[in-house]
């Protein structure tokens, strides 16, 4: 299957505005990319291409006063199946745990693993250990929170996710993410394209999506609390600890978002 991936994001800058844009298609999915998603701007800017402490690229660039226009479009090759299913796969012992891993196991910036590890033992505790522990979290997660876009804010964490019971994918995400961490189980979030592939479509315009990974079994594998089914196309542009290593666009000032799109879908003509 061939999918279709892009965006276009308008800001309006009062000032000479630096940003920090994290909007390519991740590079382990580089072997799949049949037409680059190469960033352009609009007004042309210079931009200079880096990757960042968790791998992912990114590019920065000076945004001038008024309007920018950012956009892309890619072409992806995907395999057309839906996300991996291990549902043997047994969570390893903290003390065998990959040295990398363990970042994965420690609050973060939207993650109080601190806050919440009392109510996660409580709620998870006697579950059998390893993907049905995982499964049991998203299925919890999945059940006690309302989506609405409404409900987004760019402050919140997993902890006021939990007692609010209200918000979007990264919501969902991070409250999952910190009861695995708070169990013992790495977690990392992500963030990506995700269409309505393989499902009926959502109403509602296309968004960026996140979701989280966790480690099982000597592997990562992926898990979506939003969903909590197992998904046919993403498409994965970053990974780190939580939404705050990730942010599609991070300014260095003042700036007002003018318009956003994305678009994912899948292409049924050659």
């Amino acid at each position: 299957m061939k999918i279709r991936i892009g965006y276009e994001i308008v800001y309006e800058c009062p000032q000479p505005t630096p940003m920090i844009l994290t909007l390519n298609i991740h590079y382990s999915r580089m072997n799949d990319v049949l037409l680059p998603d190469h960033l352009l701007t609009e007004p042309a800017v210079p931009l200079v291409a880096y990757r960042d402490g968790f791998g992912n690229w990114c590019s920065r660039i000076i945004a001038p006063r008024g309007d920018i226009r950012l956009y892309a479009d890619g072409l992806v090759r995907d395999s057309g199946l839906v996300d991996d299913q291990a549902p043997g796969a047994p969570q390893i012992a903290l003390q065998d745990l990959p040295e990398e891993t363990l970042v994965f196991l420690l609050g973060s910036r939207y993650c109080e693993t601190d806050r919440l590890s009392a109510e996660a033992w409580r709620l998870f505790g006697q579950t059998p250990p390893g993907w049905a522990r995982v499964q049991a979290i998203c299925d919890f997660v999945h059940q006690h929170i309302r989506f609405g876009y409404e409900f987004a804010r760019p402050t919140k964490t997993a902890w006021e996710v939990y007692n609010e019971r209200v918000g979007v994918c990264r919501d969902y995400a991070h409250l999952a993410i910190t009861f695995c961490r708070c169990m013992n189980i790495p977690a990392r979030y992500c963030t990506g394209y995700l269409g309505d592939i393989g499902i009926t479509p959502v109403p509602g315009p296309m968004d960026f999506s996140g979701w989280f990974d966790v480690y099982l079994g000597g592997r990562w594998y992926t898990f979506d609390a939003r969903n909590n089914v197992p998904r046919i196309g993403r498409i994965l542009i970053a990974r780190g600890r939580d939404a705050a290593d990730v942010a599609m666009v991070t300014t260095f000032g003042p700036s007002v978002l003018r318009s956003f799109l994305v678009r994912t879908e899948e292409v049924t003509t050659d």
